[in-house]
């Protein structure tokens, strides 16, 4: 594996990280491209410019980077949405303003409120929060199909108070089968993340029975990131990639330019 297409610097308000230490990272271990997926999350809850990304300051920067390193790297420029349901409208038009290689959709908070903080699991279970926040997640994908992938999928369960003791695609499945189906009928891929295992989990996101199901629905389209926000994450955990994606059903992953995807071969 030797694109990670899922990466954040110091323009994520969560890291502190300039973009030249990514990609002098990525050179030293190996890597032929990456995509820089920096945070917009519009009205992220609490400080006014949290997760703001400062595009027009951060294309100019990035393409000054493109050019420095093109003889050693391909770097490409992308971005990390944070969806929410009422923000159909805005991202359409805002994707719409800049010349972005590859846009992940991601689902960050449920009912306006960001897992990681706990609130949205108060009153329930984790398997009802779980539950809520797929359902969230399709509601929010049928409003807003302007990016490239979807996310970490069941990003929420590294944050529940029992993590997966509580989930399985089983238990989920008619709401996931619903947003995998989506996905395909509309031209959509899917993240493999493998900040998963970063956080502990036993799996990658999304949980494998998921990968599968969207391969045998006919999905195709897998993108490959670590959601590393320091040099030392960048493709973590990446030489389990291959077999997982095979043992799922895959022959390619794939790779954006310019919003179209480009299929590379699994070894």
């Amino acid at each position: 594996m030797k694109a990670d297409f899922h990466m954040h610097t110091r323009f994520s308000s969560d890291s502190d990280t300039a973009p030249e230490e990514i990609v002098e990272k990525a050179i030293e271990i190996g890597l032929e491209t990456i995509c820089f997926t920096d945070h917009f999350d519009k009205d992220y809850p609490g400080h006014e410019n949290e997760f703001q990304l400062d595009t027009p300051n951060y294309f100019p920067y990035m393409q000054k980077i493109q050019e420095e390193y093109k003889d050693r790297i391909d770097i490409r420029i992308g971005v990390e949405l944070g969806m929410q349901p009422h923000l159909g409208d805005f991202l359409r038009e805002y994707v719409k303003q800049y010349p972005f290689d590859f846009v992940i959709g991601s689902m960050h908070l449920f009912h306006g409120q960001d897992p990681y903080y706990k609130k949205c699991f108060v009153g329930r279970t984790d398997r009802e929060a779980y539950k809520a926040a797929f359902e969230e997640t399709l509601e929010t994908i049928k409003r807003f199909s302007g990016f490239d992938v979807l996310g970490h999928l069941d990003f929420i369960v590294r944050y529940g108070k029992r993590q997966a003791e509580e989930y399985s695609y089983e238990e989920n499945a008619d709401v996931i089968d619903e947003i995998l189906k989506y996905l395909i009928t509309n031209g959509k891929g899917l993240e493999l993340n493998t900040a998963g295992w970063k956080y502990g989990l036993s799996f990658a996101h999304p949980y494998p029975s998921i990968l599968k199901r969207y391969r045998e629905l006919g999905g195709e389209i897998i993108t490959v990131g670590s959601d590393g926000h320091r040099p030392e994450h960048i493709a973590y955990d990446f030489h389990k990639v291959n077999d997982l994606l095979k043992a799922c059903g895959f022959k390619y992953y794939t790779e954006f330019k310019q919003r179209k995807p480009v299929f590379c071969a699994l070894i």
